[in-house]
């Protein structure tokens, strides 16, 4: 069975240390935040207002990760993360899809997004998948940046 045809899931309160490493990994590539992307008690914050949803490989290691919160009619994902050792395969445009079904089923007509700016280089992988910039509005993430650096989200929106 190839990665693209496991099933994805919402991840349960089990799976949460399971998917810290996973996002931490595939995060490690933002030096501009101080110290890891997450840790429990903001994995723990996030499951209560939205969902983690999950991919595994046949052995039951979390390949890839994306969480969801529903907003009313608009969806937001956050927080894609694919083991770096998957990365490159399309799994992240997998996890993206699922996110958009998800909200989608919940009744959203739109999907959010938000890119740090440091990340500019993720905007035109978004701009493949139908994303487009709505707004840019100041960091105010969980996570402090470390000195020196302008940091700002671009907020991307898709019509579902």
């Amino acid at each position: 069975m190839s990665d693209r045809s496991k099933s994805i899931r919402v991840a349960t309160v089990a799976d949460r240390q399971r998917i810290i490493p996973v996002v931490n990994a595939a995060f490690a590539i933002e030096s501009f935040i101080e110290g890891p992307r997450t840790d429990d008690p903001q994995m723990a914050e996030l499951m209560q207002k939205g969902n983690f949803l999950i991919v595994e490989d046949d052995a039951g290691q979390v390949m890839a990760s994306i969480y969801v919160e529903l907003r009313g009619h608009r969806g937001y994902f956050g927080m894609l993360a694919v083991d770096p050792e998957r990365q490159g395969f399309g799994l992240g445009r997998v996890m993206v899809e699922a996110a958009e079904s998800h909200c989608r089923d919940c009744g959203c007509r739109h999907m959010d997004i938000a890119v740090l700016s440091p990340r500019a280089e993720l905007v035109p992988f978004y701009n493949k998948l139908g994303y487009f910039e709505t707004a840019r509005e100041p960091f105010t993430g969980a996570h402090l940046v470390k000195p020196g650096v302008e940091c700002h989200s671009i907020v991307m929106s898709k019509a579902l």
